[in-house]
């Protein structure tokens, strides 16, 4: 199956970077949004990236435009019922994700794909609203953020997913210029499973004052030779995504390890959820991180 036809549900910033990448290797995409207000916001971060690589020469004029027409938002569902290929990119609650499931399997050709880019539910918990003949056509299909930059998409297959919908979806995560890994579906499948538990003990160790929050950054980034350190990351992702992943695992799996601490819930609960609310560990400038903050 050759995939022309994208559709994207919500355009935050992974739904966005998902849309800019598919619009970027040649598809036509349409991205949904809930709220007119919203989808403003989420194309006009795509077309910003698209205007700072043209300024810095990284593409053409001529390239920005065929991306550009390449990309349309929308606030109806049914815009999206010639898409071959529909991904979820919403907010991690399972109630709001079933009832878009629903919605798209209402109006989706007999066809099409539908995936979740779910970081941490189970991909079949969403698979009873789907009609029976749908689930050999649904998967998970995770990307990392920032989806521009980062070269790894998780491809979730369930016990239904057909073979046919896994090479495609290959087929389409190469076309993107991206690497597919194939995960299990289990909470947290392969990057999360791993990653999650590293960051959390980076909180704890934040919280018990071994180190201040830079140090134990730099540790990691000059020891380890990561790109960026633990609390970085933490409020890059965002610390209530952070918290609502670790409560996922933790209730999955009831291990220690994947128990939120103390301090993270006090960042979340005080509105301190990092770089999109200017602070978390850190404060931030929009992309730019500058001091630590008193925790």
């Amino acid at each position: 199956m050759d995939i022309q036809r994208v559709g994207i549900v919500g355009c935050g910033l992974m739904g966005s970077g998902i849309a800019q990448c598919a619009a970027e290797a040649g598809c036509q995409v349409w991205v949904k949004e809930a709220e007119e207000s919203f989808l403003a916001k989420g194309l006009a971060r795509i077309h910003g990236a698209w205007d700072r690589a043209v300024a810095k020469g990284k593409v053409t004029e001529g390239q920005r435009s065929a991306w550009q027409k390449n990309l349309q938002g929308t606030l109806s569902f049914a815009t999206l019922a010639d898409c071959d290929l529909v991904v979820e990119a919403i907010p991690e609650r399972l109630d709001l994700k079933l009832q878009t499931f629903a919605e798209l399997d209402r109006i989706l050709g007999p066809a099409a794909i539908l995936c979740t880019n779910t970081s941490s539910l189970s991909v079949a918990q969403i698979g009873p609203v789907l009609e029976p003949t749908r689930l050999g056509r649904f998967a998970g299909l995770h990307f990392f953020n920032p989806v521009p930059v980062m070269p790894l998409v998780e491809i979730i297959r369930t016990l239904a997913t057909t073979e046919e919908t896994l090479a495609a979806l290959r087929g389409f995560v190469q076309g993107l210029g991206k690497t597919a890994v194939m995960a299990p579906d289990a909470p947290g499948f392969v990057v999360n499973r791993l990653l999650v538990p590293y960051l959390l003990d980076a909180i704890r160790c934040a919280e018990q004052r071994l180190a201040t929050p830079e140090d134990i950054d730099a540790a990691m980034k000059l020891g380890c030779g990561h790109p960026m350190g633990p609390l970085h990351l933490s409020d890059f992702i965002g610390l209530d995504t952070m918290q609502s992943v670790a409560e996922v695992l933790f209730d999955a799996f009831g291990e220690p390890r994947f128990k939120a601490p103390s301090l993270l819930r006090q960042l979340v609960a005080s509105g301190r959820l990092g770089r999109k609310t200017g602070s978390g560990f850190y404060r931030w400038e929009g992309e730019k991180r500058l001091e630590a903050l008193s925790l």
